[in-house]
């Protein structure tokens, strides 16, 4: 399992943690990734995306199908009475 982004190909960094008193330990830094559906042209796939390519509107997400409504009962209209 790759921590990429599948659409800008952001990838963990790597670098040192300083302390106050200046000693230096390895650390990585991580991309936001979200496991999130996306509209590709062949339909919609599962995708890794980080959040600034979700919030920039790189990605279409697909719209989410819902069942047709079963049949609502009607509304009974309220006529005036006549003077």
């Amino acid at each position: 399992m790759s921590r990429v982004c599948d659409i800008c190909g952001k990838r963990p960094h790597s670098g040192n943690n300083v302390s106050h008193s200046n000693r230096k330990t390895k650390r990585l830094w991580r991309p936001n990734l979200q496991r999130t559906r996306i509209q590709t042209p062949s339909g919609a796939k599962h995708a890794r995306v980080c959040t600034s390519c979700l919030s920039s509107g790189k990605v279409t997400r697909p719209i989410r199908r819902t069942p047709p409504p079963e049949s609502a009962p009607e509304e009974k209209q309220t006529q005036d009475p006549k003077p």
